[in-house]
């Protein structure tokens, strides 16, 4: 039953996190928000919903290697797995300001972690902090925007559902998210049990790839719509929130213990990674991700989850 269970985890998730960025997007689109804004914040807080749910309920229930393991693993997911692989299925360029302004936040808030983490632990105050931080990141996103003059009301797509409609997909989806998330983090530490594999190498894995399948699937599906802004956008944007959300909540409600081998081996490979995209995206003006990029970067991916499984 716990592999259903798991199973069931991961369908409830994805369909729920689909449904919140339905919402997100309807009432970005009421209030006028552009499409890189609504990538890099609603988009990115949508799909990175289900790992806010999974790494709080790991953390409340016990298993704070699930709950750090999903964020960390998640992040590597989002950069090697998801953009390597949307990147196969199409070239992606990137706009400017991902290289001059998310990607250095995203960095940012990556070595901050690892800087709060290196003591063994997230603190209440640490977790304060990043929630600061996020919320400042937003709004200067946004103002941002409008300060380079761009036209959000042209740019801004009709919203496909009401505002009443957008806040009930929100609230359903929420719930669901709940669910989806005690069925997955619940599954995964009975079958860790079972096969002797530590909660460290399930969260990394297993619960990050399935909290990683909303980007995987938005990504994908923004780059087949030419939705360049969404596609790489909702990636920085959602490890940002990983972090600075994600991290920040949890700890806020429950200081959550770092293990040693994240802090000393996944935490600097996730640093590593953001780096290598980093490199792969430039140069300034025309940075694009180019297939044989989308190659490297899931290699990379592969290479990271042997390792994991060999340590």
């Amino acid at each position: 039953m716990d592999y259903i269970y798991l199973l069931l985890g991961f369908v409830i998730l994805l369909y729920s996190g689909d449904l919140l960025v339905k919402g997100g997007v309807a009432l970005a689109s009421h209030f006028k928000v552009s499409t890189l804004v609504v990538g890099v914040t609603v988009v990115s807080f949508g799909t990175s919903a289900p790992e806010l749910f999974v790494s709080l309920d790991a953390a409340l229930t016990g298993s704070p290697d699930i709950s750090i393991g999903n964020v960390v693993g998640s992040n590597i997911s989002n950069i090697a797995l998801v953009l390597g692989f949307t990147a196969i299925l199409l070239p992606l360029p990137v706009r400017s300001n991902s290289i001059k302004y998310d990607w250095p936040v995203m960095m940012g808030a990556s070595l901050l972690f690892y800087i709060f983490a290196l003591n063994g632990k997230l603190q209440t105050i640490e977790g304060i902090l990043f929630v600061v931080l996020l919320i400042s990141f937003m709004v200067w996103t946004i103002w941002n925007s409008r300060r380079e003059n761009r036209n959000l009301s042209e740019e801004a797509k009709p919203a496909k559902q009401s505002i009443p409609v957008a806040l009930l997909l929100i609230a359903a989806s929420s719930l669901g998210l709940y669910f989806g998330a005690n069925l997955l983090v619940g599954s995964a530490k009975s079958i860790a049990i079972d096969f002797g594999v530590s909660e460290r190498v399930i969260g990394l894995t297993i619960v990050a790839f399935g909290t990683s399948v909303p980007e995987l699937a938005t990504s994908a599906v923004a780059a087949y719509k030419k939705e360049m802004d969404i596609s790489i956008g909702n990636i920085i944007g959602s490890n940002i929130f990983n972090i600075l959300g994600v991290l920040g909540v949890t700890s806020i409600i429950k200081n959550i213990r770092v293990s040693a081998e994240i802090i000393s081996f996944d935490a600097l490979y996730m640093l590593a990674v953001s780096v290598l995209l980093f490199l792969l995206i430039l140069p300034l003006k025309k940075g694009k991700l180019h297939r044989w990029k989308g190659v490297l970067l899931l290699s990379s991916y592969l290479f990271y989850v042997y390792l994991v499984f060999m340590k």
